[in-house]
């Protein structure tokens, strides 16, 4: 397993099919604050409720600089019908196979059934500036990367 990312490390590189099946890569992204989030599936309640958080928020983000992404296993179709349902103003990446998930090092919950909540804000410079886990804290991780993007700024 991938060594666990911590405060201040560079964020790797990767790339994952947006909804749209585009590939974005987040390299591209380097250079202005960015919010990434794992969740662990599509139109669920406590996903649901993270993904509308940020969604009522993202004003305060896009003020801000700051691009925000979603990323879970679900495919782009998936993520293509949970954005249009809840009108979500970002991309959602489709991370087949949990490459990135085990890149970044997201621990998975309840005895390994259920892959991780946690949110990463990365500086302007790549590096991580903040980590957040909670399962059951769905909405918090809005308000941490908020927190966090103000302190930042």
């Amino acid at each position: 397993m991938a060594k666990k990312i911590q405060i201040n490390d560079a964020l790797p590189a990767f790339s994952l099919p947006n909804e749209e099946g585009q590939l974005i890569d987040i390299n591209d992204y380097i250079g202005k604050p960015l919010v990434i989030y794992f969740y662990p599936k599509d139109d669920t309640p406590g996903c649901t409720k993270q993904a509308c958080s940020f969604r009522d928020q993202f004003a305060d983000f896009t003020d801000a600089g700051v691009t925000v992404f979603g990323i879970s296993a679900d495919s782009p179709a998936s993520h293509q019908q949970f954005k249009a349902k809840y009108r979500l103003p970002f991309s959602l990446l489709s991370d087949k196979g949990n490459v990135v998930r085990k890149l970044l090092g997201v621990p998975t919950d309840l005895l390994g059934l259920l892959p991780g909540r946690v949110t990463y804000i990365i500086d302007k410079q790549g590096n991580v500036a903040h980590i957040f886990k909670s399962q059951m804290a769905a909405e918090k991780h809005v308000e941490e990367a908020l927190a966090t993007i103000q302190a930042m700024n």
